[in-house]
């Protein structure tokens, strides 16, 4: 029997983060049980005459040709996208509607109901602070700035969204979403339930070996921005009882040359962006990693990989964060009380007095992305 094809599709943004890195690693993941091939685009500062163009009809002309080429040569069961802002645009899920092909499409954040407004005050209904995006008004602001630095932008992506969320509803395709709490999002949005599936990203755990001696260091990393709570993560840690430990706060980000400028403390230790195994080795040998995000997560890569190394997470409890843990856990704290936090934050004084075994948390992620599991997820797809 010769093995089902998958073709996936995505737009790499314009400044490479997180969710374009879980792409590639599913992409080899895929590869391990299906035939995959991968369509691809990348944003840039230039913009051509068809993309001014496709930004008001969702529909690249260029980008449309080169798809179609790539399915009449690939010939896929399932088409698997992604991103499509803005270089491959909405246009493909016409053609995959009138060629009849079984499309899924995963969604990685929450920030697509978020652009669906013209004005700020839509946007962030009753709520100062949009916990999906980070977005804040600011006084006398009329219209929904979703790109802090373009209104334009703003006005573009928010013609695109409109098109995007008809998609959702209206076209057969299989929507994919990290976590229940997103699942039920969706159906809040009107979106049919027959349609959401909950398939998580998977991670290669082969690669992750657990540090048997545990060092009293506490790890931050991701963006340094005021939506990741890096602040009063800070903030917290200088109201702990801690001893002879440090923070390490790993990253970059808009916030991160303020921050480090205002805390100049040798507990509290900036390391920048830094490769991927050497954060990985920074986590397998720490107490804890804490974060404090201010945002709906789909799924908390860094929480996941703390867990996958038999390390502990610290973090706020709402949203669909506590559906990576096992029950009753006991390091998550209770969103925007920065007590609880510091509360948290002490427990790690005597770990040996609390009920926390490294190996339950790594066998509980572990069980939560089975890469059986995730196959068996794709294959009921197709």
């Amino acid at each position: 029997m010769s093995m089902k094809k998958i073709l996936i599709v995505h737009n790499f943004y314009l400044n490479k983060g997180g969710e374009d890195v879980n792409i590639i690693e599913e992409l080899e993941f895929l590869n391990d049980y299906f035939e995959v091939s991968f369509f691809y685009l990348n944003n840039s500062r230039r913009i051509n005459i068809f993309d001014i163009f496709a930004f008001f009809c969702n529909s690249n002309f260029i980008s449309n040709k080169k798809f179609n080429d790539k399915l009449n040569e690939f010939q896929p069961d399932l088409v698997y996208v992604h991103n499509t802002w803005y270089k491959i645009n909405l246009g493909i899920f016409n053609i995959l509607k009138k060629k009849s092909i079984k499309t899924a499409l995963k969604i990685h954040n929450f920030r697509y109901e978020c652009s669906l407004h013209m004005f700020a005050k839509k946007h962030l209904k009753e709520f100062d602070v949009c916990n999906q995006c980070g977005f804040k008004s600011k006084r006398l602001q009329l219209f929904n700035k979703y790109f802090k630095n373009s209104y334009l932008k703003s006005f573009l992506i928010y013609i695109y969204s409109r098109k995007y969320f008809k998609i959702l509803k209206n076209n057969p395709i299989s929507i994919i979403a990290l976590n229940e709490f997103h699942r039920k999002k969706l159906i809040d949005y009107g979106i049919d339930n027959s349609k959401i599936n909950v398939i998580c990203n998977p991670i290669n755990f082969q690669n992750f070996k657990i540090s048997k001696e545990k060092e009293n260091i506490v790890v931050y990393a991701g963006r340094i921005s005021e939506e990741k709570g890096v602040d009063e993560i800070i903030k917290s840690w200088e109201n702990t009882s801690l001893k002879n430990f440090k923070l390490l706060i790993i990253g970059d980000g808009e916030d991160k040359k303020a921050l480090e400028n205002k805390n100049k403390r040798e507990d509290i230790v900036f390391l920048g962006a830094l490769d991927i195994d050497i954060v990985l080795d920074y986590i397998s040998r720490a107490k804890a990693v804490v974060t404090a995000t201010k945002l709906f997560e789909g799924q908390p890569r860094l929480l996941c990989e703390a867990s996958s190394l038999g390390t502990l997470s610290i973090y706020p409890s709402f949203g669909g964060m506590d559906e990576f843990f096992p029950e009753n856990y006991e390091f998550s704290f209770e969103q925007f009380n920065y007590s609880d936090l510091v509360t948290k934050l002490n427990k790690l004084n005597d770990l040996k007095k609390i009920n926390f075994n490294q190996y339950d948390v790594r066998k509980n992620i572990q069980k939560k992305l089975s890469k059986d599991k995730i196959f068996e997820q794709f294959n009921d797809l197709i």
